[in-house]
């Protein structure tokens, strides 16, 4: 991704998630990574990692911030929300600002200064970019016929009652 100028806003609100990052390393003892969701011109949500005192591997900052401005908001779709964060978010964090429907993200530190610190974030990206039968770093096994079936059905089911039609995203 191309680097852009940031705006004034942009860098008030990134040197906020920044200071989250600190403040979780250096008086919380956490990961140093910070996360806010901003719409407007205020912040709706924050998060630190919270991954080891929660003992939740999903507990990243990102998703720490969108769980907090969804109990802020009440909703779970942030559409005109911009996601601020210290650092580049991982698959996970990046998958669940898709998932909130986030249109815009600034970041400031890279995958790659995070990768240079010890975290895996890289590699995942390149794992997630394979077909399933050439990733090393899990096993996946679909099972078909009757289980599957089953599965989908469900799945049809609750689109069945949606008072819209579906569109298939394939």
């Amino acid at each position: 991704m191309p680097y852009a100028p940031a705006s004034a806003e942009d860098r008030a609100f990134l040197a906020q998630a920044i200071d989250l990052s600190r403040r979780a390393l250096e008086d919380e003892g956490k990961t140093p990574f910070g996360a806010l969701v901003v719409i407007g011109d205020e912040v709706v949500g924050r998060g630190t990692s919270s991954v080891v005192e929660r003992q939740d591997p999903t507990a990243h900052a990102e998703v720490m911030a969108l769980r907090a401005a969804g109990t802020h908001l009440g909703r779970h779709l942030m559409e005109d929300a911009v996601m601020y964060s210290s650092s580049e978010p991982c698959p996970m964090c990046l998958t669940a600002c898709y998932w909130a429907r986030i249109p815009r993200l600034v970041y400031a530190a890279t995958s790659h200064d995070v990768a240079v610190n010890g975290f895996e974030d890289l590699q995942y990206y390149r794992q997630l970019a394979l077909p399933n039968a050439e990733r090393t770093l899990i096993t996946e096994t679909a099972v078909g016929g009757e289980t599957q079936e089953t599965a989908a059905k469900a799945l049809a089911s609750w689109a069945d009652k949606l008072p819209f039609t579906v569109e298939p995203k394939l």
